[in-house]
């Protein structure tokens, strides 16, 4: 007997295929950001002067004041998207766990992957958009006594690797999904998703023990 596998697959409207791809923008404006902010931030390794002068840069022409909640709306509005596809029920969670688990499919877990930091960095992210905003202007002696001091630089230890996660793993599944990575070159989109995310943790890490030692 001929089996349909297409018979009870309910195709996306043309209202789904617009919020599609204004996930896909939201999310490839992020992770844009996320890559730059990391560069601008590490130049304290550096010299703490080249930062400041880059971020008196961005408040004097007022990109900070105006393009920071500029960027907290795009990070809420992202969410909001990818929570149409995200379970929140137990019940919801506990499936997706069991098909990951009997798939074990690689793209499969990456989806779980993504699902899980985007949690955590919808919370601390927020936290740290919050005090860095309300906190201006920004300079290389404000960000160490931050890390510095209390649990800040534990904080960031858990928050720097969930967002290069999202980041790499976002970059890669938007390319699967719009069709940037096909099968002759997955192999390598892998590859290079997987040297993004050591580098900027690499970046990450350097610039962080950098404020330490200037706290």
């Amino acid at each position: 007997m001929a089996v349909n596998v297409g018979m009870h697959v309910a195709r996306p409207g043309k209202r789904d295929a617009v919020l599609d791809w204004l996930q896909m923008l939201t999310g490839a404006g992020l992770v844009a950001f996320m890559w730059c902010h990391m560069i601008l931030v590490s130049s304290v390794v550096i010299s703490p002067k080249i930062m400041n002068a880059i971020a008196h840069f961005f408040e004097a022409t007022y990109m900070a004041q105006v393009g920071g909640p500029l960027i907290f709306l795009t990070f809420l509005l992202h969410f909001a998207l990818a929570a149409r596809k995200i379970p929140f029920r137990p019940e919801g969670q506990a499936t997706i766990w069991q098909h990951a688990q009997m798939l074990k499919h690689r793209d499969t877990w990456l989806w779980v992957v993504q699902a899980v930091t985007a949690m955590v960095i919808l919370v601390m992210g927020a936290i740290h958009m919050w005090v860095v905003l309300n906190d201006l202007p920004i300079t290389a002696a404000k960000s160490a006594a931050r890390v510095g001091e209390g649990g800040w630089m534990l904080f960031y230890l858990v928050l720097l690797p969930c967002v290069e996660l999202h980041v790499s793993v976002g970059f890669y599944r938007i390319g699967v999904k719009w069709g940037f990575i096909r099968t002759e070159n997955r192999k390598q989109a892998k590859k290079l998703e997987s040297i993004l995310f050591a580098t900027f943790m690499v970046i990450g890490i350097i610039t962080l023990i950098r404020f330490i030692t200037l706290s």
